[in-house]
């Protein structure tokens, strides 16, 4: 069950990261980055539409983490890149390439490989006190770094920068909604008092604002993979910081690990460049105009 939960909710990311870039897309450049851009946005009924599908999948995502934990659940939030492909295949009307299925066989595979092979289990309720979540903020101080070089870098650089630090948040995100879940049964007052909550608020904004920002500077092939690649391995190395979560370290397993990650992590790249995931010229309706060649 978790598992179809959780691909539902990567399927509904997928639809609104598809619906959200065509509508950031069309904003100019000089609003990346700026409060403004989801002022703006907040006005467009597609982008609005994809907000939804976007929550929808962030709910769903929460119910399956409420039943497993993240090193399970990221991974399969993984494939929305997937889902975002045949969306884009839709659109745009077109068979899928060789190059299309091999990405999708890679992303699939390594997912499976390194669930199957990496069983990741138990985890110990981590409270807001704890140290561990210091963990949290390096992930925040990575985030801005990677804000800070892509200020100053060119566009397209600019674009998988902002996407990689907007899926960081992402995973952090994920990794807050986990603990406070494990929390339910402190009572509401032990949750009210904490700062989880009003940080995942901070998060999920500041996240969203990321994604924009990237999705206005350049296609989804461009955008989309990095911040897909960037969650979940922020989601399992959160889960193994905080949670305790353990992974199966033997020479074998731990080798397959991380083929499974680099196969993951590859298909994903792969898949970004497909070309149903850029906006073209010559069909501004279905597939936008493009600012890069």
């Amino acid at each position: 069950m978790i598992f179809l939960i959780g691909l539902a909710a990567a399927g509904l990311l997928g639809l609104g990261f598809v619906a959200q870039q065509h509508a950031a897309y069309r904003e100019p450049l000089g609003r990346m980055l700026h409060p403004s851009l989801l002022l703006d946005l907040i006005h467009k009924p597609l982008w609005l539409a994809g907000l939804a599908a976007m929550v929808g999948g962030q709910i769903l995502g929460a119910l399956a983490l409420s039943g497993a934990n993240v090193a399970k659940v990221e991974p399969l939030l993984a494939t929305n890149l997937l889902f975002a492909l045949v969306i884009g295949r839709i659109v745009c009307k077109e068979n899928l390439h060789w190059n299309e299925w091999l990405g999708g066989l890679m992303a699939s595979g390594g997912i499976a490989l390194f669930l199957v092979l990496g069983e990741p289990t138990g985890e110990h309720p981590t409270g807001p006190e704890s140290e561990r979540w210091l963990a949290a903020a390096g992930i925040v101080f990575l985030a801005l770094v990677l804000v800070s070089i892509g200020r100053r870098s060119p566009l397209q650089t600019r674009a998988m920068l902002l996407a990689a630090a907007a899926g960081m948040l992402f995973g952090l995100q994920d990794a807050v909604t986990r603990g406070l879940l494990l929390r339910l049964g402190h009572g509401l007052w032990a949750i009210v008092t904490s700062w989880q909550p009003y940080a995942l608020v901070i998060v999920a904004i500041c996240g969203l604002l990321l994604a924009q920002s990237a999705f206005d500077a350049a296609p989804l092939r461009v955008s989309l993979p990095a911040a897909t690649a960037a969650e979940p391995i922020t989601g399992i190395l959160l889960g193994v910081l905080v949670f305790t979560e353990r992974l199966r370290l033997g020479p074998g397993p731990l080798a397959g690990q991380i083929i499974g990650l680099a196969m993951m992590v590859s298909g994903i790249v792969i898949l970004g460049r497909s070309p149903y995931l850029a906006k073209r010229e010559n069909n501004v309706s279905e597939c936008p105009e493009a600012r890069l060649p």
